[in-house]
């Protein structure tokens, strides 16, 4: 499985508001992705409220991982950005 790992960029980590844009993307998607901090257990990247349970917070590690390479990058883009912004 692709997987990619990247490092957050929202000032304030990965709450709501980037969850909910981060999960959103996976929905559109259409192809089940999971994010997972160094050492964690992976969690489904469709929830916001999954992503939030990670606790990702600016400057952490996440890896992000799905079936098909295009989307493993488009996921971990937006983890890379400032999405509060």
């Amino acid at each position: 499985m692709p997987s990619k790992t990247v490092i957050v960029g929202s000032s304030v980590g990965l709450h709501a508001r980037p969850a909910a844009i981060i999960s959103e993307a996976v929905v559109n998607a259409g192809v089940p992705v999971t994010l997972a901090l160094d050492g964690g257990e992976p969690v489904d990247a469709g929830s916001a409220l999954m992503i939030m349970t990670l606790g990702a917070t600016n400057g952490a590690s996440v890896t992000v991982a799905a079936d098909e390479q295009a989307v493993v990058d488009a996921i971990a883009e937006l983890v890379e950005q400032d999405l509060d912004a």
